[in-house]
């Protein structure tokens, strides 16, 4: 499950959602509509019991998912509670659905009781009081359950405002055959790796080391690896600093490789992307965990030659950072929270809900998952019969602490390709990108009743 796509038919459902969240975010700090509704709010006493009475007494309850594992999930879970009815629905992928759940905030009712949601855009929601505090029901318990840095995407401080699901800790998949051509040893630092892009790129000028024209996931994520920190929220107070040492990390060491023309400007998710990536035209990817079955299936051609190593860092010391992923949350309307907790918990906590989505190609968030002996023996031919779960584990181990979203990160992502991206399509300092998208989110923020940089 893919972050975010920079493609223009992603970035018009992004606009459309950003203006629909106008009104909401304008008041920052108010209850969403449909609140005080009765049942409307997380009324748990602080343990399981509600959940487990509400999973037995039964009920109905509608779930929003775009995911290719939630009919065969849905069923068993209707099975294992037969007195539960779910009706599935997708509202679209990513902004489409977000679109409509922003709507039904707005309007008061339509909202599922529970929905999918992308870890990026949980702050936004959230901040509008749009899902129930967890808490209520005991899941602090759960906690353990899930790697670090899943848990801080679905939570803010003691509040619990879903369950993760997956994860995208970042590693580096690279094609073995053009290394091994061009006689490059696999870098482990971000050095080495210029110094690998300019030798493939010299040894064949239509090989690069990698893709990029702008992409406001992988830009985050590569600034969260570099310890960067440019979005702190206290409140309806948000402090911005795209200049701050991770930032600046980041684009010192990326605008050799943009201004020196060393990564194709292919767009991901392409049919151009793919076949770069199964003729070895594109020779390494930098990107979440999930990667391994969008290979397989979008580049068959590269099958065999290609392999996973730990994500290059600046220093030689192992640190990654997610890159995509996401859970689902349970929503205020909700007329039985207790029961949209009952289904989210046994959707992203029970091992046989979970070991249905794994079989969809999703990378866990699960530790017990992520630690266990047949997960990690998986050697798939595709990748040389290489165990690439060791080292996709091993990344989510090293994520860096201490990464936020923006409250209004959607909208965010939104306008990246007419700030940064500018830098990319005209070979320019991405620091000045950056600052001109800081810019533009400082005026957005101001204008929605946020307090930002003052």
């Amino acid at each position: 499950m893919k972050l975010f796509s920079t493609s223009r038919a992603a970035r018009r459902a992004a606009t459309v959602l950003a203006a629909g969240t106008v009104a909401a975010l304008a008041l920052v700090g108010c209850s969403s509509a449909g609140g005080d509704k009765p049942g409307g709010s997380a009324a748990g006493d602080g343990t399981f019991a509600a959940v487990e009475a509400a999973l037995e007494e039964g009920g109905e309850i509608t779930y929003w998912s775009w995911t290719p594992a939630a009919e065969a999930q849905v069923a068993a879970f209707q099975k294992a509670y037969p007195n539960v009815k779910v009706k599935l629905v997708n509202a679209g992928t990513a902004n489409d659905e977000y679109t409509k759940l922003q709507n039904a905030i707005k309007a008061g009712s339509g909202a599922p009781d529970v929905v999918q949601m992308e870890y990026y855009a949980f702050p936004q929601f959230a901040l509008t009081d749009a899902f129930a505090d967890l808490s209520e029901f005991g899941f602090a318990d759960f906690e353990g359950d899930y790697s670090a840095s899943t848990w801080n995407s679905v939570t803010d401080g003691e509040a619990i405002y879903g369950l993760p699901q997956d994860s995208g800790p970042m590693a580096m998949f690279y094609n073995k055959a053009v290394f091994d051509e061009a006689g490059i040893e696999v870098p482990a630092t971000w050095d080495e790796y210029y110094a690998a892009a300019k030798a493939i790129n010299e040894a064949d000028p239509k090989k690069f080391i990698t893709n990029d024209i702008g992409d406001a996931g992988f830009t985050t994520s590569m600034i969260w690896q570099a310890g960067g920190k440019p979005f702190t929220t206290n409140g309806t107070d948000v402090t911005i600093d795209l200049q701050d040492e991770g930032s600046k990390k980041w684009t010192e060491n990326w605008n050799r490789l943009v201004t020196e023309g060393l990564v194709s400007p292919t767009g991901s998710w392409s049919d151009e992307w793919f076949r770069g990536l199964g003729d070895g035209s594109i020779a390494t990817l930098v990107i979440g965990a999930w990667m391994p079955s969008n290979l397989i299936s979008g580049a068959p051609d590269g099958a065999g030659d290609w392999r996973v190593a730990p994500m290059p860092t600046y220093d030689g010391k192992p640190a990654s950072a997610e890159n995509g992923g996401g859970g689902q949350a349970v929503t205020k309307q909700s007329e039985n929270p207790a029961l949209a907790a009952g289904f989210l918990w046994w959707l992203n906590n029970s091992e046989e809900s979970v070991s249905m989505f794994l079989e969809t190609g999703g990378f866990p968030s699960t530790t017990a998952d992520l630690t266990s002996p047949e997960f990690l023996a998986d050697a798939p031919d595709y990748f040389g019969g290489q165990k690439i779960n060791e080292v996709l584990a091993a990344a989510a181990e090293d994520v860096v602490p201490g990464w936020s979203y923006l409250p209004y990160q959607v909208y965010g992502n939104s306008i990246f390709g007419d700030t940064v991206g500018q830098a990319y399509e005209n070979g320019t300092d991405l620091n000045a990108g950056l600052t001109a998208w800081q810019d533009a989110l400082v005026e957005y923020g101001n204008g929605q009743g946020f307090s930002v940089n003052k």
